[in-house]
């Protein structure tokens, strides 16, 4: 088969799963869960389009283990089967067309904006850089037995997913989230058996897929979102992703997917330091983490996505012939053109552009939150049946999540009360 239509080719993962082509649509946030933190018609109608667009495998976006601890605004919540007739539904329709789809479980830890959540936890109480304490807490240090109870909850979703019919779970252990945060030793500066030492970090990781794998059993795939670095003075390093891969290759894990970056240090978007242009060499390459992705090719055999900055469908191709990687994450431009991976299946590009989004004023656009408000926005758009709209004003987006983000966080204060009442 020629090196142009390579996406189109099949890929089987070790446990068997068959995906029917080489292209991921990994996770965005959606933000349309209702307030009880279900499932909603909005979700089916865009994962019904994701389907019919073409894409192999379908990552959904931020599901949360902990209603008490919300990423964003409408992050849908497993806790358990309270849900699960709406979470069956949303399965169906993703699932169309021969399309794989896996629900991505995460905690944000401290990386939730000021006023959604009644307190923020973290490894340790470290702030955010000065810039942005105005929209972030200072988390709490979790206690040893909340680290455990975590773990448990990210179990308990995981078995719900199965039961609703989804084809796997993936991990957020990227972009700055709580496990992220277990990695990095400028987030994680505990001296217990969850930090202290590089192996000691990766146990909350380890912990959790073991704690899935037990409650899915041996055959349900599993995934892992892993940074290839925080790109943070002192942070997680790509010494200690290789070595955290392999620790989890060991472990059994189906699938690695590459990014990198945090809110802090948005990578993901292009840019490595805070209110930093992309480099001319990251703006010129398709894919900003290619050369990591080489040396953890070379230190597992476990199949691997990369995500973040692929553009044609002669550099995803590109990246799969040269063996760097298995299969291609696209995540931003799927949020403007939902039936792209149709076009480059064919071996054509996409018709729209993504780049890192700019209000004008300099420290809004060093925040990795502005990409993924704006993109959520996108998302409930098709959510709701309407066309995206790609020239949408990020400023006006940004404005919109500070006053939801506002208005949500009174409205937990008063359910609060009135619950102590």
């Amino acid at each position: 088969m020629s090196s142009r239509f390579v996406l189109s080719q099949t890929f089987t993962l070790p446990n068997g799963t068959v995906l029917k082509n080489r292209l991921v649509k990994s996770a965005m946030s959606e933000a349309l869960a209702d307030a009880q933190g279900a499932a909603t018609g909005e979700l089916v109608r865009l994962y019904s389009a994701w389907a019919q667009g073409g894409i192999g495998l379908c990552i959904t976006g931020n599901v949360m283990v902990d209603r008490a601890a919300l990423g964003e605004p409408g992050n849908v919540v497993i806790e358990g089967d309270q849900h699960l007739p709406a979470l069956r539904e949303w399965a169906s329709a993703a699932s169309a067309h021969g399309t794989q789809c896996w629900v991505q479980l995460n905690h944000p830890g401290k990386q939730a904006p000021k006023g959604l959540n009644t307190e923020t936890v973290s490894p340790s109480a470290v702030e955010f850089r000065p810039e942005m304490r105005a929209l972030f807490a200072t988390p709490r240090a979790l206690g040893a037995g909340e680290v455990q109870a975590i773990i448990d909850r990210f179990a308990v979703a995981a078995a719900t997913v199965k039961k609703a019919g989804f084809g796997g779970v993936q991990i957020h252990g990227a972009h700055g989230y709580l496990v992220s945060q277990f990695l990095s030793p400028h987030h994680n500066r505990r001296e217990d058996a969850w930090g202290g030492s590089a192996a000691k970090r990766r146990r909350f990781v380890l912990e959790v897929y073991r704690a899935i794998r037990a409650a899915v059993g041996a055959d349900f795939p599993i995934g892992i979102k892993l940074n290839s670095a925080d790109f943070q003075r002192g942070g997680f390093t790509e010494q200690e992703s290789l070595e955290t891969m392999v620790a989890l290759a060991d472990a059994g894990i189906d699938l690695i997917e590459i990014s990198g970056g945090t809110y802090e240090a948005p990578a993901m978007t292009g840019v490595k330091a805070a209110g930093a242009a992309p480099a001319k060499s990251t703006r010129e390459r398709e894919a900003y983490f290619i050369e990591f992705a080489r040396k953890a090719r070379a230190a597992v055999a476990t199949p691997m996505v990369l995500t973040g900055g692929f553009r044609t469908a002669q550099g995803m191709a590109s990246a799969i012939d040269s063996n760097a990687v298995d299969l291609v994450g696209l995540a931003r431009i799927l949020a403007v053109e939902p039936d792209a991976p149709h076009r480059l299946l064919a071996g054509n590009d996409p018709v729209q552009r993504v780049a890192p989004l700019k209000t004008g004023i300099g420290w809004i656009d060093a925040l990795g939150v502005l990409e993924v408000s704006w993109y959520t926005g996108q998302l409930k758009r098709i959510g709701r049946g309407q066309p995206p709209q790609p020239k949408e004003s990020p400023l006006w987006v940004f404005v919109k999540l500070v006053w939801q983000s506002l208005r949500s966080g009174r409205r937990r204060a008063g359910l609060s009360r009135t619950r102590t009442i």
